[in-house]
């Protein structure tokens, strides 16, 4: 079966469009995260529950943007290259590997899709779950199970940029840090508008 789909995805260079995805939407995951984290950092005390709560729905609710938005663009996209490749052979493809991977690539690349940003998240919120559990370990003390999953989230999106430089032979440490711009300028904004707010 694995080596059918590796076919499959060779065939129509689909690999391609399931990795720009994962990073594309893996970003946005993050920065979700990443958004919500600050916002209760910068809030009053809110319980850790509410916390994991808000940000698994959150992560959730991207999934299934992802999934159905990438299954309903990807699906319309393959059937149109397969009706034109049908067209200029003047036959029908659909028992052939053509057809094949028109109707099953769309659903490979919506779950790349929609996984990278749930499974990025629940990664990032490993420390809210350990202190939920009461298990923080004592050498991490000085560090917040909240701070802790933030540090998280900036250095997944580092880790996003230089995996997108690794892929376009670009300079990894260039687009690493470029990343992690972005995600220290939202946190910052997200902080200034607390203290703008606070202050009006």
């Amino acid at each position: 079966m694995f080596a059918r789909l590796r076919y499959l995805t060779e065939l129509t260079q689909s690999q391609r469009i399931a990795r720009r995805y994962f990073v594309t939407n893996g970003f946005d995951g993050v920065l979700a995260m990443l958004g919500l984290l600050m916002g209760f950092r910068v809030s009053a005390s809110v319980a850790m529950e509410v916390i994991i709560g808000a940000c698994i729905g959150t992560a959730v609710a991207l999934f299934m943007s992802g999934l159905s938005s990438a299954y309903i663009s990807e699906s319309a996209e393959k059937q149109q290259e397969l009706h034109q490749l049908e067209k200029s052979m003047v036959t029908s493809l659909d028992e052939s590997a053509h057809g094949e991977a028109a109707r099953l690539m769309p659903w490979l690349i919506a779950l790349v899709n929609g996984l990278s940003p749930l499974l990025l998240a629940l990664l990032i919120l490993v420390p809210l779950f350990v202190a939920q559990q009461h298990a923080w370990p004592d050498f991490l003390a000085a560090v917040s199970p909240l701070d802790s999953a933030i540090i998280s989230a900036l250095s997944l999106t580092f880790l996003l940029g230089v995996f997108l430089g690794r892929v376009s032979d670009r300079g990894w440490l260039w687009t690493g840090l470029r990343a992690l711009l972005i995600a220290i300028i939202t946190a910052t904004i997200i902080l200034l508008l607390n203290q703008f707010m606070g202050h009006s």
